[in-house]
């Protein structure tokens, strides 16, 4: 069975993590660092936080920007549950605009024509690994007071031309936060994994810590454990005994203010989304590989986008013009993504899964639109027709597999079952 979406392990990739076992440090530890490090200057940004998964870097990226209550995030239905999810996390209303029926992502046009006053964040997600319109959309979003997060889960490596130049996903101005998926069907893996990239030093400063419980080890941010030694949990008259346990703990107050090695504090109530040294060895390894990923994928695109070119049944996926020439050159591919006429071939999308099934050809179906999850739809009332486009899409969409390891021999198997549908 040729599957969706898989990784690729090699025996570096082993060896790097087998090396991370035999280290002082399985987490916290200098392969975090360096990993961050690494991926930050691999795509051009200033700051890079690693995280347990992307899911986490979303949520860090609302808490940092102070995203609250009262405040209305925009993202794109076509998407994973969590680019929204990470909205509600904070308080905040999820909301959703329709999408470019070329890209499959947000359509500037009608985030601008449908903008509403409470506004507060735009979550452009690089669907399949296409890149958004990112300028116009910063534009859009900007001019109005909001932030930029850029979800580029599926685009790592990935990039764009704009300004008379190449940017890369994460590494371009047009986003105030960029996060990343390190998911085993991702470009890159880490197991699982994700990670946070911002030029903000503050944004990044709030992000380490919120990252560990909140908590700091660095002297120099140290606020101490009582302002005073007059400092009391009680406010009531205290009795002769009370008298007594207050003078000795005034007499102590020197041990509250001494800070030996074991010394942190918790300074905000953070989280546990810490990642580890193994995971961190793995996605160091596979960053170097990631050329080549990359190559491969936009190979075998090529191949599908020749064979299935003349169907008139099926519908390659479309490159934005915005992109520019060559834009398939500047895609990651995560994703192979067609849209199908299922009545013209007298099938259900459910009978096309299970023929291609049977023919060792696994498929998959990204996404459902977001608000019509029930949980959503109970949650802020959204009903079917909110965003036609992303719906009509939904009904079309099938993803084949895409994944380096595929050899030559795989890409033919996938084209000759599809070709065969219409048999």
């Amino acid at each position: 069975m040729i599957p969706y979406g898989r990784q690729s392990i090699s025996e570096d990739d082993i060896e790097a993590v087998v090396r991370s076992l035999r280290s002082d440090f399985l987490t916290c530890g200098p392969e975090v660092e360096a990993f961050e490090k690494e991926f930050a200057a691999f795509v051009g940004a200033k700051h890079a936080v690693a995280v347990c998964n992307a899911t986490a870097a979303l949520h860090l990226a609302m808490q940092v920007l102070g995203i609250e209550k009262g405040d209305r995030v925009v993202t794109s239905p076509n998407t994973f549950v969590a680019s929204a999810n990470a909205a509600a996390y904070v308080g905040a209303t999820p909301d959703f605009s329709d999408i470019d029926p070329k890209s499959y992502n947000l359509d500037p046009v009608v985030l601008e024509k449908n903008w509403k006053p409470d506004t507060k964040a735009v979550v452009a997600v690089d669907y399949a690994g296409q890149p958004c319109n990112m300028p116009e959309i910063a534009r859009v979003a900007r001019s109005r007071g909001a932030y930029v997060i850029e979800d580029a889960c599926h685009g790592t490596g990935g990039s764009f031309q704009a300004d008379g130049r190449k940017w890369k996903l994460g590494g371009h101005p047009w986003a105030d936060i960029t996060t990343f998926s390190f998911h085993p069907v991702k470009t890159v893996t880490t197991g699982e994994g994700g990670i946070l990239l911002t030029e903000n030093d503050g944004w990044a400063a709030t992000a380490r810590l919120l990252r560990t419980h909140g908590i700091t080890r660095n002297p120099s941010e140290f606020t101490g454990l009582s302002d005073s030694p007059s400092s009391s949990c009680s406010a009531i008259s205290p009795s002769q005994s009370d008298i007594v346990v207050q003078s000795s703990a005034i007499r102590d107050q020197s041990s509250l203010a001494e800070r030996g090695p074991w010394y942190y504090e918790m300074q905000e109530l953070g989280y546990n989304f810490r990642i580890t040294d193994l995971q961190c060895a793995l996605g160091r390894s596979q960053l170097k590989r990631l050329p080549d990923f990359i190559t491969r994928r936009q190979e075998i695109a090529s191949c599908y986008n020749q064979a299935f070119s003349n169907l008139d049944w099926l519908k390659t996926p479309a490159l934005a013009p915005w992109l520019l020439s060559p834009a398939e050159n500047l895609i990651s591919w995560h994703l192979y993504t067609v849209q199908i006429d299922f009545p013209r071939l007298v099938k259900t999308r459910t009978e096309v899964m299970q023929e291609l099934r049977e023919k060792g050809v696994g498929t998959q179906v990204l996404y459902i639109p977001v608000y019509l999850q029930p949980w959503y739809r109970r949650t802020y009332g959204y009903a079917p027709g909110k965003c036609p486009k992303a719906e009509e899409f939904y009904s079309r969409a099938l993803s084949l597999p895409l994944f380096p390891a595929m050899n030559d021999a795989d890409v033919q198997k996938v084209i000759r079952s599809v070709l065969a549908l219409e048999d």
